[in-house]
């Protein structure tokens, strides 16, 4: 079995059930979502993807927040992606939301979507919700999501932070629960995400949101216009 083929079946079993009360459950501890989808502002007839789209929550969020955009987003869970087209069609995104099976260290994974403009122009806006987490090979799909951008393009991450300002006894706890759902946060996230960067020449921001539990960080092509949230 492949890499991609373990990490699908593990997701899916962890999934299968979950997905039915996920969006209600996780409003309480996925925090700093709807920072990232504040900042997205992708501009009129933009293409935007989110890298491991889970329920389709935020891409439901963020199409009804910007009207103007085009939004995609790909999952390696089945269970997940058939919970999300089922929201997209109730919210009345369907022709606004393409969704598609994939794996985020893949290269080739937007072909997936039947749009070769895509591959060939890339994405104003691609970006990382609580995904960066599960990925076993995290690193990688941060390599993906970068070459997808368009010159002047951004891409975002929001994911759990180190608790650095939080208890010990209570950073100890919610990494002991997130290892039961195959969830790690990620120590090297700010270096690897610099090493992006300056592979690419892209400018970065990385911040620490409600004392460590979270962080929120971008990484422009072009322009400059990075945004660091006041740490809380």
């Amino acid at each position: 079995m492949s890499a991609a083929a373990d990490t699908a079946r593990v997701m899916d079993g962890v999934y299968r059930n979950q997905r039915h009360i996920y969006d209600l459950t996780r409003k309480y501890y996925l925090l700093g979502r709807d920072v990232l989808i504040d900042r997205l502002a992708p501009p009129v007839g933009a293409q935007v993807l989110e890298v491991g789209c889970g329920t389709g929550r935020n891409l439901i969020a963020a199409a009804k927040r910007y009207p103007d955009a085009q939004f995609y987003g790909f999952d390696i869970s089945s269970q997940m992606l058939e919970t999300a087209r089922a929201n997209v069609a109730k919210a009345g995104l369907s022709d606004r939301i393409a969704l598609n099976l994939g794996d985020a260290s893949d290269p080739h994974v937007i072909l997936g979507f039947g749009q070769r403009h895509l591959a060939e122009e890339g994405f104003d806006r691609v970006f990382f919700s609580y995904t960066l987490s599960m990925i076993p090979v995290w690193q990688q799909a941060l390599v993906v999501g970068s070459s997808v951008l368009k010159a002047d393009g951004r891409m975002s991450v929001v994911d759990f932070g180190q608790q650095d300002g939080l208890p010990r006894m209570f950073r100890h706890g919610l990494f002991a629960w997130l290892k039961a759902f195959h969830v790690e946060p990620r120590a090297e996230l700010r270096s690897i995400l610099s090493d992006v960067a300056g592979t690419n020449g892209y400018s970065e921001s990385f911040s620490s949101l409600y004392r460590g539990y979270a962080v929120y960080a971008e990484l422009q092509a072009g322009a400059s216009g990075l945004h660091s949230p006041a740490t809380k």
